[in-house]
């Protein structure tokens, strides 16, 4: 089985990643400009989870610290800043953490997602079939009927103010967010800590979303993406690819073969060191 270097890879890694000091991202503009080019990163890098963050191409490959004067906190006021203002898709999508997502890459994401085209109606179907909990069908017709709401305000909307309903209502907007349903659009000096989200229906935001994602199958959605993933790593295994994309093994299977049919990679690969079957780009190779 072909062998890829380690080094290589975290070689390539410093580049694609913006981890090297010479390549830290300094102002909201060159974040836009990150993510734009790696297609999809995290807000935080996430344990357990490779991919690159807006943290670590502005603050290097270090820990994120807890105190909060950490000048690479900077990022917070970039990622405020730029909500709501079409820039790019902020919010809880891949492995339910904070993703940034480019407008380019965003309709790819959107097709593979379970809206059919009718914001108004898609998701009474979904919770008629028990594909949608009852919370989250309050807070989606919350924001349908009432438009942009914070946090705080939309709790009291959807009567699940309790301490005991908190966890029901995260896991709502946790899963609207994962279905492209809503996303949040700035900040508001609510409640007792005086930040909250404010939160609105996604395809008010993005008008034109559905009709960018129509013509993409679910199939070229999954490849894109998949090769999207591939370009910002340069390799990864099967399993990491599984645990980011959880479509099942038949299907990741068949994505990475008519990626590798398209020589955009190659399978079946090792790193060093290790047992696992990996896949990566042909210039690493």
């Amino acid at each position: 089985m072909p062998e890829i270097s380690i080094e290589k890879i975290k070689a390539y890694r410093a580049q694609t990643y913006h981890s090297l000091s010479a390549l830290n991202i300094k102002s909201a503009g060159e974040a836009v400009e990150f993510v734009n080019e790696r297609g999809f990163v995290f807000f935080w890098p996430i344990k357990g989870i490779e991919l690159p963050s807006l943290w670590t191409a502005a603050a290097g490959d270090r820990p994120v610290p807890t105190s909060h004067d950490d000048p690479a906190h900077i990022t917070w006021n970039w990622k405020d800043s730029l909500l709501g203002r079409g820039h790019w898709y902020y919010g809880r999508l891949l492995y339910r953490r904070n993703t940034i997502v480019s407008l380019e890459c965003l309709p790819f994401f959107y097709a593979l997602s379970p809206n059919f085209g009718d914001p108004e109606n898609d998701y009474l179907e979904q919770y008629q079939q028990g594909a949608l909990t009852l919370e989250a069908k309050l807070v989606y017709e919350a924001l349908l009927k009432k438009g942009a709401l914070d946090t705080i305000s939309l709790r009291r909307e959807v009567h699940l103010i309790s301490p005991e309903s908190t966890m029901r209502f995260n896991r709502a907007l946790e899963t609207l967010q994962m279905e492209l349903k809503i996303l949040p659009i700035g900040i508001s000096r609510a409640g007792v800590w005086k930040y909250a989200y404010i939160f609105d229906l996604l395809p008010r935001h993005f008008p034109h979303l559905q009709h960018q994602s129509r013509s993409i199958s679910e199939a070229q959605a999954q490849k894109h993406l998949v090769h999207t993933y591939l370009q910002s790593l340069g390799a990864a295994s099967l399993r990491q690819i599984g645990k980011l994309f959880p479509w099942g093994s038949y299907t990741l299977q068949k994505t990475l073969q008519s990626l590798q049919a398209e020589g955009a990679l190659r399978t079946g690969l090792q790193m060093e060191g290790e047992k696992e079957a990996y896949a990566a780009i042909r210039t690493l190779i």
